[in-house]
């Protein structure tokens, strides 16, 4: 039983749910972190300078991780994952995000699909393709010149063009 609105109320309780557990009781922690989320994001709402200063936190933070995500999805590892985590964070505020959120989602998956259909032959070409960007960019940033350096390699084509 739970006290809302200074009225008791009572929740049906889940037969399935151990004794003691939080669902049994009818208290959830996502919803409640939610609720708590929230009633946060609104005080801050109400002050409009710290609002201000929220949302341009959010942007600062949302671009650097989008930013850091496209420059990492020809890589090995979560490039997609953290493009879509940049653009999740932006989506937290701003609506243009939001719409773009679900527009390149659908893209990237309606792609996967296509691509996971292709031949061998094609898998290959974009197998080669994902190398040379690694490969360029890796040049780009003088990764090459250093690790040159490092094992006495000195060659003047591996210095980056920057």
């Amino acid at each position: 039983m739970r006290i809302m609105d200074g009225q008791a109320v009572s929740k049906p309780v889940h037969e399935d749910a151990p004794e003691g557990s939080s669902e049994r009781d009818g208290f959830h922690p996502i919803e409640d972190a939610e609720n708590r989320w929230l009633r946060w994001r609104r005080r801050i709402a109400r002050n409009t300078s710290l609002n201000l200063a929220y949302r341009i936190g959010v942007g600062v933070v949302g671009a650097v991780v989008l930013a850091v995500g496209i420059v990492t999805i020809p890589y090995p590892g979560p490039g997609w994952l953290i493009v879509f985590a940049g653009l999740g964070i932006l989506a937290s505020e701003f609506a243009w995000a939001y719409r773009l959120l679900h527009w390149a989602r659908a893209r990237y998956d309606r792609f996967m699909v296509w691509f996971s259909h292709q031949s061998t032959f094609v898998k290959g070409l974009g197998l080669l393709f994902t190398t040379a960007v690694v490969l360029a960019t890796l040049w780009i940033l003088g990764t090459f010149g250093l690790v040159g350096g490092w094992v006495g390699l000195e060659q003047p084509w591996l210095e980056s063009p920057l």
